[in-house]
């Protein structure tokens, strides 16, 4: 599912009013201008048609509507489109939109310009009508303004169709629930058919004694491949094989299970390891270093978002990963937030080649489980959060910037990421916890905060963000009028 070949449709609007020529000519542009975008974007831009009737816009929607290859279409109109011709498609339109609002020519050609050119280059004209109608459906849509080719305007394209793809990964994903939830814990329950509702997620439980069994099948063979598939990636800083083959073990009895449901997301607790001697550490990140998310203490939200992430990332599996706020240090003028988890943050993230190692958990129950151990590579990324607010889910993103770990911490055997949050460490909190913000995120370096508001725009659910700018009175005034909004939908 993660490597599913997805495309967008390039639908250019015009009219016959202006006769065949131009029409020859606006399509043949279109053409030209799908073709050399399609080099620099992340998918296809595949031209459709340009659409000059009612029946043309409305059976390209049902077309796109019913391909499964075609995660969104991107409109323009080169000339004057009346938009009443665009309401029946628009209006059934059910693959994610995008207003590209440009023009073919850069310029404004002094001698050349004359009424011929002006009815031919009606761009300016043509968007502008063609935006009342979206506005006036009040359908979702990314709107992008600027010239095709410059490259400010490719990367927000660009990025706009890992957010669409995203929404496409989420309506097909399946989660696999290893046992229930940490028990008492609230953030980590939810609504699980109005996730399947709005967002298209099957979360579903498996037994833990199922896992089990499936490991007692796992045969030597396979574990001694995966072996070495970790000395290739890893560096092995530990002796005790034995528990380094168990988490091999652990992580080929997953995969199996997960690739039989169909499955790209899971989460476990160590509340309930029944049948099962280690925590699955190593094996739950090295599964998460080929794509499958994952979520902590029966976290089916986080667990599902970390798929996602990874699929809107680079590759189709970028530099997004389960993190947990573990401390902070509040050291006036060095405030930082470190995260971790116990044992499973993957290491998309990490700076440096990781290390395994086996460590006592000291929770659990359990024998001690080997893990990677590293830290955090540094640069700019966002840490997410979705949210049951009952009635409605809620999107939380916050911009941050991770550094190298100011302590060394050789006492601290889990992978971990240390980062500077906006606006400040404590005023960040405090928008945190005020708009109700979870333990539990996805971190990300690849995928932007606009890519999460157009994802959250294309599911149609509420996003935060917090950003260099907010306060936490601004956030509460938004929070209030977000309330009013949504009550009203």
């Amino acid at each position: 599912m993660r490597m599913k070949k997805y495309e967008f449709w390039f639908v250019v609007g015009s009219q016959f009013l202006y006769g065949p020529e131009v029409l020859e000519t606006v399509a043949a542009r279109a053409q030209e201008m799908a073709k050399e975008l399609s080099v620099s974007l992340p998918y296809p831009l595949v031209y459709k048609v340009t659409a000059k009737t009612n029946r043309e816009i409305s059976e390209v929607v049902k077309e796109a509507n019913y391909d499964d290859a075609c995660a969104g279409i991107v409109t323009w109109c080169h000339t004057f489109s009346p938009s009443k011709m665009w309401i029946n498609g628009l209006a059934e339109l059910q693959k994610p939109w995008c207003h590209l609002a440009t023009q073919y020519n850069r310029e404004i050609p002094n001698e050349e310009i004359d009424m011929d050119f002006m009815n031919l280059n009606q761009a300016a004209h043509g968007d502008r009508e063609h935006g009342f109608l979206g506005a006036r459906l009040r359908k979702p849509r990314k709107i992008i303004a600027g010239h095709w080719q410059d490259e400010d305007v490719r990367k927000r394209l660009g990025d706009w169709m890992r957010s669409a793809v995203g929404a496409a990964f989420s309506r097909q994903l399946k989660v696999m629930r290893f046992g229930d939830n940490m028990r008492e814990v609230a953030v980590t329950e939810g609504d699980k058919v109005e996730a399947q509702t709005r967002l298209g997620w099957q979360v579903n439980t498996w037994p833990v004694g199922k896992l089990a069994q499936t490991m007692d099948a796992v045969t030597d063979a396979e574990i001694d491949a995966l072996m070495d598939a970790y000395r290739a990636a890893y560096d092995f800083a530990t002796d005790d094989l034995e528990t380094v083959r168990y988490q091999a073990r652990e992580e080929i009895a997953m995969k199996k299970m997960l690739d039989e449901e169909g499955c790209m997301a899971f989460s476990n607790t160590f509340q309930d390891l029944y049948g099962m001697r280690q925590l699955p550490g190593l094996a739950s990140q090295h599964l998460m270093a080929q794509g499958y998310g994952y979520g902590g203490e029966g976290d089916w939200k986080v667990a599902a978002m970390t798929a996602i992430l990874k699929a809107m990332g680079e590759e189709g599996n970028g530099a997004s990963a389960f993190m947990e706020d573990y401390t902070y240090h509040l050291v006036k003028g060095q405030e930082y937030s470190l995260g971790a988890h116990m044992l499973e943050v993957c290491p998309s993230l990490a700076a440096d080649r990781p290390r395994i190692e086996v460590h006592p958990l000291g929770i659990g129950d359990r024998e001690a489980p080997a893990r990677l151990v590293f830290e955090g590579k540094e640069g700019d990324a966002i840490v997410v959060s979705l949210v049951d607010m009952g009635g409605r889910l809620r999107l939380i993103c916050q911009d941050i910037h991770c550094v190298k770990p100011i302590l060394p911490m050789p006492n601290l055997p889990v992978a971990r990421v240390m980062w500077q949050a906006e606006p400040s460490l404590t005023t960040g909190v405090e928008c945190w916890i005020t708009a109700g913000g979870a333990h539990h995120t996805v971190l990300s370096y690849d995928v932007t905060a606009e890519m999460m508001k157009d994802w959250a725009r294309i599911m149609d659910i509420e996003f935060v963000h917090i950003t260099k700018g907010t306060t936490v009175e601004s956030l509460e005034k938004e929070l209030f009028l977000n309330d009013l909004a949504w009550k009203l939908k």
